[in-house]
C-alpha cells in the first residue's frame, strides 16, 4: 500500500484537529492513537480482500502493538484521559 493511497483513505488532519490537546498537538498520545486506529481499520479491510498479503499483515500488527503500548502509557498516566479516549473510539466494549 503506497502512502498516497493511505492519504486518500484516512483524512489525518481532520483527525489530529478533533483529538489534539491544544494548536500544533500533533504528537500527543490521543493523535498518536487516533491515527493507529485509522490506519488499522482501513488495513483490516485490505486484509479481508487480500487474504495472503502477509508483508501488510505484519505492519498490521506492528501498529496494533504500538497502540497497546500507547493506551497503556495512558492508562498508568492519566486514567481519564484513558477513559474518554477509549470510549471516543469504541475500541473496548
Amino acid at each position: 500500500m503506497s502512502e498516497v493511497q493511505f492519504k486518500e483513505e484516512v483524512n489525518k488532519q481532520a483527525i489530529i484537529e478533533k483529538f489534539k490537546q491544544k494548536d500544533g498537538d500533533t504528537g500527543s498520545c490521543e493523535v498518536q492513537i487516533a491515527l493507529l486506529t485509522a490506519r488499522i481499520t482501513h488495513l483490516t479491510g485490505h486484509l479481508r480482500t487480500h487474504r495472503k498479503d502477509f508483508h501488510s499483515r505484519r505492519g498490521m500488527i506492528a501498529m496494533i502493538s504500538r497502540r497497546r503500548k500507547l493506551l497503556d502509557y495512558l492508562k498508568r498516566h492519566d486514567l481519564d484521559r484513558y477513559k474518554s479516549i477509549v470510549k471516543e473510539l469504541g475500541l473496548r466494549r
